[in-house]
């Protein structure tokens, strides 16, 4: 049986279609199993009973653990005779120096899996698609978002492409003790994005640069503590003019090509409308 925290998430919800796809077992993890639209013949389960008797393999949501407790979940992960953890991380932690928080938390918890001795994958994502969602409202309102830095390169990727590379992660042996990193399949400004989603939803959008200390203002209004805003500020100036690194890891593991923002800006115009 495959454990999935997370379960009804941006990420978390891929995983299980993807097992379920594949004809395994899952128990699906919710804070509310009322509401959970999944699968038919997923089992539902509250995150905080944390049922992991007969699992040999489960997917971590990191908020899962830091809102649980490391020790809480990672020994009652071995205790139940859990075989493998994949975890989503993120490509932060590849330059997880001071004032790169983000990075700093997720390596600390690759660190503390790899202590327990199980078979591991951390699948380290950059930018995700999703982020754009944040921007919903001010597509409602208007024709213009506020942000900082426009300039800023990322090269968000589909949900669904980091569910379908932990969900092979679970599944087959290839990638135990791998991290791979992923990415979308271009470099994209945050301009870049909103001019995206603008197309796909037939208005025409544009993003507007505020001051760094403006934008940490609404960042910490809504639910971003002031270290966690800080350190995606630090991360998205460095990015400022410096087109994102572009990783071939989905193709390589899926094999195809990862999907474009492009095509997650379609997939969700009845958001943004």
């Amino acid at each position: 049986m495959f454990v999935v925290t997370g379960a009804t998430g941006n990420v978390g919800g891929h995983v299980v279609k993807e097992l379920v796809a594949a004809g395994a077992e899952v128990c699906a993890l919710t804070r509310d199993p009322e509401t959970a639209r999944l699968p038919e013949g997923v089992r539902v389960a509250r995150t905080d009973d944390l049922p992991l008797e007969g699992a040999t393999a489960l997917f971590l949501n990191p908020a899962v653990v830091w809102e649980m407790g490391e020790g809480k979940v990672l020994e009652r992960a071995k205790k139940a005779g859990v075989r493998r953890i994949v975890m989503l991380s993120s490509s932060s932690v590849l330059d997880a120096g001071p004032g790169n928080l983000i990075g700093a938390r997720h390596r600390d918890l690759e660190t503390a899996i790899e202590g327990t001795g199980l078979e591991w994958t951390f699948v380290r994502p950059g930018a995700f698609a999703a982020n754009a969602l944040q921007w919903v409202d001010q597509f409602k309102a208007g024709d213009v978002v506020y942000g900082p830095y426009a300039e800023a390169h990322t090269a968000p990727i589909h949900e669904a492409d980091m569910g379908a590379v932990a969900a092979r992660a679970l599944l087959g042996d290839d990638l135990v003790g791998q991290a791979p990193v992923l990415t979308g399949p271009e470099s994209l400004t945050f301009a870049d994005q909103v001019r995206i989603i603008g197309e796909a939803i037939g208005r025409p959008l544009r993003y507007e640069e505020i001051p760094r200390e403006a934008a940490r203002e609404r960042m910490t209004s809504g639910f971003l503590t002031p270290e966690v805003a800080d350190s995606l500020l630090n991360i998205f100036a460095e990015f400022v003019g410096k087109p994102a690194e572009i990783s071939q890891e989905t193709e390589r593991i899926t094999g195809r090509p990862a999907r474009t923002f492009e095509q997650w800006a379609r997939e969700h115009v009845h958001v943004f409308r």
